[in-house]
């Protein structure tokens, strides 16, 4: 079954500083070890100016629970999360089991 790890990173304090750092981390997850597939997206901002619940997702998808379970732990991953810590902004990670109907 596949699985995802979907990043949802928080809305930053400073936008433009965010995303200045932000442009590494694809390259960054490309690098991670039996990633079949990356997608990010940017949150459309609210209609009447409220803050969006995020500023960015990230999903990176594998075969298996198994292969993603040992993708975190590879080096590459290493320099993908430091990466992600030190711009600063906090995210949060889940892994899912993808249903396709």
């Amino acid at each position: 079954m596949t699985t995802k790890i979907t990043i949802i990173i928080e809305n930053p304090t400073d936008p433009k500083s965010f995303e200045e750092a932000y442009h590494h981390l694809p390259r960054l997850a490309r690098e991670i070890p039996k990633l079949q597939r990356l997608e990010e997206a940017k949150v459309w901002p609210k209609e009447d100016g409220t803050p969006t619940p995020a500023h960015r997702t990230m999903d990176l998808y594998f075969e298996t629970y198994d292969d993603a379970s040992a993708a975190v732990e590879a080096p590459a991953a290493a320099g993908f999360f430091h990466q992600l810590v030190t711009i600063g902004t906090p995210f949060t990670g889940l892994f899912s089991e993808v249903e396709q109907h």
